[in-house]
């Protein structure tokens, strides 16, 4: 069953686009193509045949305004409410997926945006239903000005079906490793770098040094590790990386008050060291995990995102030297994205994606450590198997242009690096049992209409 197969229901221009939009697929043909190419406009980046990242003009997206405003479907009345802990079960989940894949039906957006959770709170085990339940607050959703499906009082992005799949599949494989995102600079960009730095007297005119720095680099790469570099999840943790790297360097505002860029902080007397590559990365940073007694009930807390921050130094050669540990301005700016993230991933929703990629990796890996699945007797193959319900497949993200940013302090110069790293396998071993858990289990219940969610 392709995706193209699943439109066959309403028309081919508003299925094209829900579903271009909802899970960023491509489908080939000629007349979706403008609607489908926003699909790969993920985060404020886009990602081309030609695998390059380039950034997304805001205002470009004002093209297809009006095509978004009639995208989406009226949220069902059931579901436009608030709730706090609202219920899915991933039995029935499977199996409404089930029903209309086999009817050559859509999915609904109720099944693409999984009923409008926000978060998982807790995953509740049922071995006498057969079922695994995700519990998490959520809401009706919309559209927001930059095209992110988010809540529609909150603003919080919602959960994604096709990261839910991608996170199952991945924690169901083999390997049982950390899901990563890098952007670098080669190494013979670097060399370049520096034997044209020696040659420099001054800044001079900041436009043509900056011009000539990003020429000596070149391109850096993109390297996606963990998740299927095709996939949904590898874009939103490329495009957070990018976004805090455009922060950073001051080349774009911070969406929210009180994150100055690193080179404002640099130029308020900053003490920064020659010739230093800041290197900043994303990562879950979650409290220990609450599990009852039986391992059939667990709670997922403090679930946010950390930046870390290290430096690399380049030798004489141009060759880079591990540093280790970050200078006090690097770490200062990692200290106050940590502060700032709430309200980041309000202000921009691929920051509140990230956050949502990370509680559906961490419950993935649970559901794979513990064998949740054969727990309950239930393997769920249309969202965890790989001939499943089909996943987006977006244009590999390989590389992207340099930009420079000149900081006027002596010969000084900077270069950032850095990514996001993903490990639900650590998170999930730090784990705290308590008795309170077994009461939350039972008030959650199981469906009583049968409907794959309830509040």
């Amino acid at each position: 069953m392709s995706i193209r197969d699943l439109a066959v229901t309403r028309s081919a221009r508003r299925a094209a686009f829900v579903l271009a939009l909802a899970w960023a697929a491509t489908f080939g043909s000629s007349a979706y193509a403008q609607i489908v190419d926003t699909g790969n406009d993920v985060g404020g980046v886009f990602i081309g045949a030609d695998n390059i990242l380039r950034n997304s003009e805001f205002d470009n997206q004002g093209r297809l305004r009006a095509i978004r405003d009639l995208a989406l479907d009226p949220v069902p009345g059931d579901l436009t409410e608030k709730s706090d802990l609202r219920k899915v079960s991933l039995r029935l989940l499977e199996e409404a997926i089930q029903t209309r894949v086999q009817g050559k039906e859509e999915l609904p957006e109720s099944i693409l945006f999984l009923a409008g959770l926000q978060q998982v709170r807790y995953v509740l085990v049922y071995p006498e239903q057969n079922d695994i339940v995700l519990v998490g607050p959520a809401e009706g959703w919309k559209l927001n000005p930059r095209g992110a499906v988010v809540g529609k009082t909150t603003g919080r992005p919602v959960l994604m079906l096709d990261d839910l799949l991608v996170a199952l599949r991945t924690a169901a494989g083999s390997t049982r490793s950390a899901i990563s995102c890098s952007i670098d600079p080669t190494e013979e960009g670097l060399q370049r770098v520096s034997a044209h730095a020696r040659k420099l007297r001054t800044i001079g005119n900041p436009q043509a040094t900056a011009m000539g720095i990003e020429e000596q680099l070149g391109p850096q790469r993109i390297s996606v590790n963990g998740v299927p570099e095709t996939s949904h999840f590898a874009r939103v943790m490329v495009a957070a990386d990018y976004r805090m790297k455009r922060v950073s360097m001051g080349l774009e505002p911070a969406p929210v008050q009180g994150l100055p860029s690193f080179l404002e902080m640099m130029k308020a007397g900053g003490q920064g060291m020659s010739n230093m590559l800041p290197r900043w990365w994303l990562a879950p940073d979650y409290q220990p995990l609450l599990r009852d007694a039986d391992g059939l009930a667990w709670e997922l807390r403090g679930a946010s995102v950390k930046a870390m921050a290290e430096s690399d130094f380049l030798a004489a050669d141009g060759t880079r030297q591990q540093g280790g540990k970050a200078d006090p301005v690097s770490q200062r700016w990692a200290d106050l994205l940590t502060q700032r993230y709430s309200d980041l991933s309000m202000a921009d929703p691929v920051f509140g994606q990230l956050r949502n990629c990370m509680d559906l990796a961490v419950v993935a890996a649970l559901v794979a450590k513990e064998s949740l699945t054969q727990k309950v007797n239930c393997e769920l193959p249309m969202l965890a198997g790989s001939s499943g319900v089909p996943t987006v497949e977006l244009n590999a993200p390989k590389q992207v242009d340099s930009k420079a940013s000149l900081v006027n302090k002596g010969r000084k110069w900077m270069i950032a690096a850095g990514g996001v790293s993903i490990n639900p396998w650590a998170i999930i071993e730090n784990v705290e049992q308590t008795d309170q858990l077994a009461d939350v289990r039972a008030k959650a219940g199981t469906s009583a209409s049968k409907n794959w969610w309830w509040d």
